[in-house]
């Protein structure tokens, strides 16, 4: 992929770049910056290069027009105080507003476009819709830089299909992003072990297959394994359950033999509460009317033998309902075990992401935190990802 110093002397240039912005609000206040932290290093460099940075970028799923809940206004405020300079934010994707907005900047200057989901375009199955606003967008602009990592899994008029009208490079975050996930899928150094964790293991089914025949170990938690556990016969009570995949869960468990590593205990609640009674039972003592909202003690420290004993760990997926503190001691011990750890890490964005800040662990005791949860999760696949190919070339 090229970079952006492949773009060449860009003082002057008008440069649009794509970035994810999706950050969590409370209102319109960010309660987690870290994918605008995130971007800060490519707009940085190409403001310094005296470009005319243009940012197009989305927030939350609004239905392919206007919606004031989604607007990058609070992102437009929380960027220009982390870059230092005014951040001009256009009224409009690539309307009247996105035009002069982008006239007006100077070199060295940014602005950001209005949510690009506020355009149906933007994820039209038609590939001559998307092509349509592809157009608008790079008719605001004289080259291309990718670097929303949490969208290249995605073929979009701002991801995709721009990139075919302009010179183009990968950012610095998805430079970085595609480097460590390859680092852990390519050629990982031995022995590399996978934690998976989060709600349902039918979003995970791909990578569980794939794994299957790459990692040396996979560790399993997070309400996914109730399904694992269901599959072994046991009862899980009122635990999460996709009863339609136990037979596959089954076939993989014969598949893996001892590489599938599930808890040996878990934390049974009353319900689903931040202070709900519990108790830690045997996975094979689980009561018919509690349900599994974390793994349990013993549970924890096999899996962060297992972790500290690795020199490659790909992490994605809470161990339980880390939202609540009473059932975060899972997903701890596991960030801790990452960072305790000699070998390399990666923390693979989402939930996973949001309970390293959540607990107050450093960043910097990680090897590389992704901020695409979909997206690693597909590179994990081995999959090709649109937003990714299209600049390889």
């Amino acid at each position: 992929m090229k970079t952006i110093e492949d773009l060449g002397d860009l003082r002057g240039k008008r440069v649009l770049v794509r970035s994810d912005f999706n950050v969590p609000l409370d209102g319109t206040t960010i309660t987690d910056d870290g994918r605008i932290r995130a971007a800060l290093p490519t707009l940085t460099a190409l403001l310094d290069a005296g470009a005319r940075v243009i940012v197009t970028a989305h927030l939350g799923r609004p239905k392919g027009e206007p919606d004031p809940k989604y607007s990058l206004a609070p992102v437009a405020t929380r960027l220009g105080e982390l870059l230092g300079k005014p951040v001009a934010l256009a009224q409009d994707v690539v309307g009247e507003s996105a035009r002069a907005t982008v006239a007006a900047l100077a070199d060295g200057e940014i602005a950001l476009l209005e949510n690009i989901r506020f355009d149906a375009r933007e994820t039209s199955k038609d590939e001559a819709e998307r092509g349509a606003l592809a157009d608008e967008l790079a008719a605001l602009a004289d080259a291309f830089v990718s670097d929303g990592f949490g969208v290249v899994h995605r073929k979009q008029a701002s991801v995709y299909d721009v990139a075919l009208r302009l010179p183009h490079a990968a950012g610095q975050l998805v430079l970085t992003e595609v480097q460590a996930l390859r680092r852990a899928t390519e050629n990982p150094e031995r022995p590399y072990v996978v934690v998976l964790g989060g709600a349902k293991v039918s979003d995970k089914l791909g990578v569980i297959a794939n794994l299957l025949t790459k990692a040396d170990t996979l560790l399993i938690g997070g309400g996914m394994v109730y399904t694992f556990l269901a599959a072994q016969g046991h009862e899980v009570g009122s635990s999460l359950l996709e009863a339609d995949q136990v037979d596959t869960v089954k076939g993989y468990l014969t598949e893996a033999g001892d590489k599938i590593v599930l808890p040996v205990d878990i934390v049974a609640a009353d319900s689903f509460a931040a202070d709900a009674p519990h108790e830690t039972v045997a996975i094979d003592a689980i009561p018919a009317d509690k349900m599994g909202l974390d793994i349990g003690r013993r549970s924890a420290e096999l899996f962060a033998d297992a972790i500290r004993g690795a020199r490659t760990i790909a992490w994605n997926g809470p161990m339980g309902v880390f939202e609540f503190p009473a059932f975060a001691a899972g997903t701890k011990a596991v960030a801790q075990a990452l960072v305790d750890t000699e070998g390399f890490s990666i923390v693979g964005g989402g939930d996973s992401a949001a309970a390293v800040r959540l607990l107050g662990f450093d960043e910097d005791g990680f090897g590389h935190i992704s901020t695409g949860g979909g997206a690693s999760l597909e590179l994990l696949e081995g999959k090709t990802l649109p937003g990714i190919a299209v600049l390889e070339d």
